[in-house]
């Protein structure tokens, strides 16, 4: 097998200088003026706390029609709408979940479903 010291092997040089190393100054322990952190006074403004709650009703929104999309049981979903595919599973008598028509009735959600321009 091997012999010797694999230290020799992956012999290292260190760089004697020239301005190729880390620089050796301090790290500012300021933070930054805006920056948010354990114990900072910083607030957010409640402007951007109501977006991001809606931002949050969205999502959920869009996660329950992904599941609808997802869900074989209620058939195939292209080339129709997430509507379309709603009413026909209802036509069927496959019991669809009310909040999803509901969703799409108020328009608070794409209504193309999740595969649309994928396939």
């Amino acid at each position: 097998m091997a012999s010797g010291s694999m230290k020799g092997y992956f012999k290292q040089k260190k760089s004697g200088g020239g301005g190729r190393g880390i620089s050796k100054t301090k790290p500012s322990k300021k933070s930054p003026a805006f920056a948010a952190a354990l114990g900072s006074d910083v607030v957010q403004p409640s402007t951007l706390s109501a977006h991001n709650l809606q931002d949050e009703e969205d999502d959920k929104n869009e996660t329950v029609l992904r599941q609808f999309d997802m869900n074989m049981a209620y058939g195939p979903c292209l080339g129709m709408t997430r509507l379309a595919r709603w009413e026909r599973a209802q036509r069927l008598g496959l019991n669809p979940p009310k909040e999803i028509e509901t969703l799409l009735i108020k328009g608070k959600a794409r209504p193309d479903c999740l595969w649309d321009g994928c396939v």
